[in-house]
């Protein structure tokens, strides 16, 4: 009888990614004038499985985070407990911003990134279109949905949270048709979770066809021409994610921060290979609750929060940007200039949607702040797939961080869930 394990899901993502990396190189490298594997594999499976990979997975957020919201909104015994959660969650993601921004911009001064040669090279035939990015004021009156139903076809995160909200506060009010509803919705919830757990099963597959994608047609020469500023970003990345978050946890909890970080291990890679926070949040809430004990009345409303107003990642990525820009094209900026950047960039997050690339635009409206020119972003654009990936799995470790502190403080998390190396985790 053999009594060889089978693999974890975890490792077989990184397996995946692996196979997806070193295959995406082969490509280009010795493959890449070969017409035939560039339209019918790079650009036909492997195009074809990433993005159903990352559909299957968006597939679920609309319905995931609605019916989560509802099920755990409707089970409120006390409708103060939302207010409470509601502030001690924006209080906290804006906290952990402010200090993303600050760590990246000190570390940015420190390396000066911008000063090498061959970052200037480039700078006086850079371009770049910027998006107009929302105010604050319109981002204000946008979280109030006119229409829920259309906010569900568009994705718009923070629309749904306040329908699914005031739908399920509703519902608890609602008497006996209440209940009959409140039932319903938790069976239902039953269902999407389901679905969850069969979706992951496939990330292995959908990683690898992301990966070799990636590597087949990203250039390591753009990396070596910007490899200051990579390198920053990435440090400020690590240092955020693996000092930064497991100490406030420590502080604010008392409960082991090496834990947290071994159980975020999948909802991590996950991130990585899609870069994108909204995608991952089925993954995010799952560990949430079944690895970290969680229980679904505060997961259901901070994950989903955290996926659109949290992201940290790209505050650091902003703020290693914006020296970077302001040395490449040799502009002082001051103490209140940068004070600006750090408030700028932390409000910014909270109207920055969780899909790939968008923290580019949010940079425009950071740099027009203090007088940086926005063309500076053509300089950096080229590594910022890379980057973009490694920020996102950022962004969902400090949902998932932010989210046991709020649980923890409202006693609703299991100890023995969170302490249990094994929970949530598929023993074949």
């Amino acid at each position: 009888m053999s009594t060889k394990q089978p693999l974890s899901l975890t490792m077989k993502i990184i397996i995946g990614m692996g196979l997806g990396i070193i295959i995406g190189a082969f490509i280009q490298y010795f493959l890449g004038d070969n017409e035939f594997i560039n339209d019918n594999v790079v650009n036909g499976l492997f195009l074809a499985g990433g993005k159903i990979f990352v559909n299957s997975l968006k597939m679920l957020v609309v319905p995931l985070v609605f019916v989560s919201l509802v099920c755990g909104t409707c089970s409120l015994s006390d409708p103060s407990k939302l207010g409470r959660l509601g502030g001690k969650s924006i209080l906290l993601y804006l906290t952990t911003t402010a200090i993303a921004i600050t760590l990246a911009i000190g570390l940015a001064l420190l390396v000066s990134p911008g000063v090498s040669d061959n970052a200037v090279m480039a700078a006086t035939d850079a371009t770049y279109n910027a998006k107009q990015a929302p105010s604050l004021t319109q981002v204000l009156i946008n979280i109030m949905p006119s229409n829920p139903i259309n906010a569900m076809v568009e994705g718009n995160m923070l629309q749904i949270i306040v329908f699914a909200l005031l739908f399920g506060i509703s519902i608890s009010l609602a008497g006996e048709a209440g209940k009959r509803i409140s039932a319903f919705f938790n069976d239902l919830n039953v269902v999407v979770m389901k679905l969850v757990v069969i979706l992951m099963n496939l990330a292995p597959y959908g990683v690898f066809f992301l990966m070799a994608k990636l590597f087949s047609e990203i250039s390591i020469a753009t990396i070596g021409n910007l490899i200051q500023y990579f390198l920053v970003v990435l440090v400020a990345l690590g240092i955020h994610a693996l000092i930064t978050y497991p100490t406030i946890l420590k502080v604010l909890t008392g409960l082991n921060p090496i834990i947290f970080i071994r159980k975020m291990r999948d909802a991590a890679l996950f991130a990585f290979s899609t870069a994108s926070s909204n995608a991952t949040m089925p993954v995010t809430l799952d560990t949430a609750t079944k690895k970290m004990g969680v229980d679904n009345s505060v997961a259901s409303f901070t994950v989903p929060l955290g996926a659109t107003i949290n992201m940290d990642g790209t505050a650091i990525m902003q703020g290693v940007a914006t020296v970077f820009i302001a040395q490449v094209y040799s502009v002082d900026l001051t103490i209140a200039d940068y004070l600006m950047v750090i408030l700028t960039a932390t409000l910014a997050s909270i109207g920055t949607a969780g899909v790939p690339g968008v923290g580019l635009i949010m940079l425009a409206m950071v740099l027009q702040q203090v007088g940086l020119p926005v063309e500076g972003i053509a300089l950096i654009i080229g590594v910022d797939r890379l980057l973009d990936m490694t920020r996102t799995a950022v962004n969902v470790t400090g949902d998932s961080m932010v989210t046991i502190i709020v649980a923890k403080s409202e006693k609703e998390i299991d100890l023995e869930t969170y302490n249990d190396p094994w929970a949530g985790s598929k023993k074949e």
